[in-house]
């Protein structure tokens, strides 16, 4: 579904992106992980068109994408959950959600699919008419990814979800991402829980500033000492 070949990405004359290569399977989750600095959302960034890359070959179901502007790249069914939300706090929740779907002229089934979103994520039906920033951190996730969803992605890149959330919150989390994928999206998780990494995804890319130093099943990679030292304190 997703081929990113040899990516590199420089800001200014400092590469972050030192050639990296990922493939993403239809219905798979795979995760990033890494320490910070290691280029996970930058790598996240470069494949949805937010930062060019210096030089690449990204395909998306089989056509090049690595040009395109960013709309476009949503256009063709690619969406990205950034790091830190970026939701329009000033905006209401259900405008947020609306926006998502930018690019949609289908007007009854975006009312459909809001009714789907709803499902996934009730609470936001119970504070759509309130302002985003009014909402808790973890509510303010879950719109992120819903607006996300409003676009009828095939293909999700989901960046730090459990980012300053409580262990409630990023089990419900872990439940919707679970359930989304369920539906037939795909998943790339970009995570600094790293426990939560594993126990979601078939496969894992482990980045150490800007290479991946790791990758593999996340069942033989939990296994890995190297592993194991670094994100599970040697348990």
């Amino acid at each position: 579904m997703l081929e990113v070949k040899d990516l590199r990405v420089h800001y200014g004359m400092v590469e972050v992106i030192k050639g990296i290569s990922l493939a993403v399977e239809q219905g798979e989750i795979i995760s990033l992980i890494g320490s910070n600095g290691a280029g996970k959302t930058t790598t996240l960034r470069a494949i949805s068109g937010l930062k060019k890359a210096s030089s690449s070959e990204i395909l998306f179901q089989g056509q090049r994408i690595e040009t395109l502007a960013a709309h476009e790249i949503v256009g063709l069914g690619l969406a990205h959950c950034p790091e830190g939300r970026k939701i329009f706090y000033s905006m209401k929740v259900i405008d947020n959600l609306l926006l998502g779907a930018f690019l949609r002229k289908d007007k009854k089934e975006i009312l459909k699919d809001l009714e789907s979103i709803y499902i996934y994520f009730p609470v936001l039906k119970l504070r759509n008419k309130q302002l985003a920033g009014s909402l808790s951190g973890g509510e303010q996730q879950m719109l992120a990814m819903a607006r996300a969803l409003m676009s009828r992605p095939r293909l999700v890149l989901l960046d730090e979800p459990s980012l300053g959330l409580a262990p409630l919150m990023v089990a419900e989390i872990v439940r919707i991402i679970k359930n989304i994928n369920e539906s037939g999206v795909s998943i790339v998780l970009v995570e600094q829980n790293a426990r939560m990494a594993f126990s979601i995804s078939r496969r894992l890319y482990v980045l150490e500033v800007g290479r991946i130093a790791l990758a593999g099943p996340s069942s033989v990679l939990a296994k890995d000492e190297r592993v194991k030292k670094a994100y599970f304190g040697g348990h």
